[in-house]
């Protein structure tokens, strides 16, 4: 708590030298932007909630297909030589640059940029997942089926728990790229998303319309990330001991 009461104020200190020193004008402090974030926030939660509900699909979309992907390839050999060399391919590609394609092929609404997170969200599933069940001791495996463990109990008391910490962790590096992306993905053939809210306040020349929207989407990142750490707290009570 303190160090979140830290961070705030730091935060606050470099906004308000910003606004002094630089240009008021084109930077609101950060009182102005509070009075508009609160006069605008019936907007505003529209779009935040257009934003939050495309980064929630293509989370739970990515789970759902690169959790059991990355498993499947972690223990069978043959299986991750065919797909690994894929997927090295595949990563660094930016996924931006598929926005073009994604939008003509699947329309210009919401499935076009659930699917554009989706591809940068899943990679990193995949890859977390595989390797943290290829970073089992192999032992593990000889005691599990010296206790005659069937293969659900081995998934459900071993391979599963291995995957999680790495799977937070690879959700927390990926929710920040995605947000990035969808900002920019939000400026195409829609009027509801945080990241439209944002570019139309500046086309208006309306900064403290733009800056309460920097703060919504702060907040949104913010949200996200705690309900990843409450969740890291929960599943992986033992690294904590």
């Amino acid at each position: 708590m303190k160090r979140n009461l830290s961070a705030a104020f730091m935060i606050l200190i470099a906004w308000y030298a910003l606004h002094y020193f630089v240009d008021p004008r084109l930077i609101p402090s950060p009182h102005e932007t509070l009075v508009v974030f609160m006069d605008k926030w019936p907007l505003l939660s529209i779009h935040l909630l257009s934003s939050l509900y495309r980064i929630l699909i293509a989370i739970i979309v990515s789970l759902l297909f690169g959790v059991p992907l990355g498993i499947l390839i972690a223990t069978h050999k043959r299986i991750d030589a065919i797909l690994s060399p894929v997927i090295y391919a595949l990563y660094p590609v930016p996924k931006i640059a598929l926005l073009p394609l994604l939008m003509l092929f699947l329309g210009l609404g919401d499935l076009s940029k659930i699917v554009l997170v989706g591809l940068i969200i899943i990679f990193q599933i995949l890859v977390s997942t595989r390797d943290g069940v290829k970073s089992i001791n192999p032992s593990y495996y000889t005691s599990m089926n010296a206790l005659r463990a069937t293969k659900w109990q081995v998934y459900q008391h071993m391979i599963i728990p291995a995957t999680i910490p790495n799977l937070l962790t690879s959700l927390r590096l990926s929710i920040g790229t995605s947000i990035s992306v969808l900002f920019f993905a939000e400026n195409f053939a829609t009027r509801h998303g945080i990241g439209y809210f944002i570019m139309d306040s500046w086309l208006k020349l309306d900064y403290k319309g733009m800056f309460a929207g920097i703060v919504a989407i702060s907040l949104m990142g913010i949200a996200l990330f705690s309900f990843i750490d409450l969740l890291d707290k929960k599943l992986c009570r033992w690294q904590a001991q």
